[in-house]
């Protein structure tokens, strides 16, 4: 029985007879030649793995036997990302690139210079973002998926946040900070940060503010938000 060389999302994992739904179904059947008897690697991005067995190659509803399953003994990851509304297609990019790593939230927040695309139905963003965010997942076989969250207005997500801050800043320390318990990094728009903005994340009480330096050069907010998270992974 061959396995495809891919990892396939079942939102639901445990011992029984599962149906994937039409588009892992269709990759597996019509992509992958999956057929009845051949074993599917299946993650649910809540920790859990599982081989299953094809009972039915369906490239519409693909059924699947479990017959065990694995959990992980990592904790969701501390790393969190809050990052401000951008234009075209950037958020779409930085999400990508962000859920390959161990990150357990992406925030998008509106704040007073962030650029949101002109006439954009923003609940299809964050669907795509989304979609963008199950791919990474499944590519880079991790074992929990970047949940993504927003848009929400930055005073609203700082007034009910827990957790320490992590401010991208020239001033910063050239090395992350270690994690000692849930963390944002913070990435303004290409504007950065108003005034008002940057005197609430240094004044903020519920958990440490730390700033971190990413060069002497002037990076674009999706650059900054890649190699910012490049620091602690």
């Amino acid at each position: 029985m061959r396995t495809p060389d891919s990892r396939f999302y079942c939102p639901q994992i445990g011992v029984g007879t599962f149906t994937l739904d039409e588009n892992e179904s269709s990759h597996a059947v019509r992509v992958c030649r999956a057929t009845a008897g051949d074993t599917l690697e299946l993650c649910d991005g809540l920790g859990h793995f599982a081989d299953a067995t094809i009972v039915k190659a369906d490239p519409k509803a693909c059924e699947v036997r479990i017959d065990k399953f694995d959990t992980v003994s990592t904790e969701r990851p501390k790393l969190n990302l809050a990052i401000a509304c951008l234009k075209d297609d950037a958020l779409e990019e930085v999400v990508f690139h962000a859920a390959q790593t161990e990150i357990d939230t992406i925030y998008f927040l509106r704040t007073d210079f962030s650029q949101e695309p002109k006439n954009s139905d923003l609940h299809k963003l964050i669907r795509r973002a989304e979609l963008k965010s199950l791919v990474s997942l499944k590519q880079s076989k991790k074992p929990w998926l970047t949940r993504i969250e927003g848009p929400i207005e930055f005073d609203r997500w700082l007034d009910t946040y827990e957790g320490d801050l992590v401010l991208c800043d020239i001033n910063g320390e050239k090395n992350a900070p270690t994690l000692d318990q849930r963390t944002a990094l913070l990435v303004g728009p290409e504007g950065g940060f108003s005034d008002k903005e940057i005197s609430r994340i240094k004044s903020y009480q519920r958990g440490k503010t730390r700033l971190i330096n990413l060069g002497n050069t002037r990076l674009r907010a999706r650059t900054a938000a890649i190699i910012a998270l490049g620091k602690f992974v």
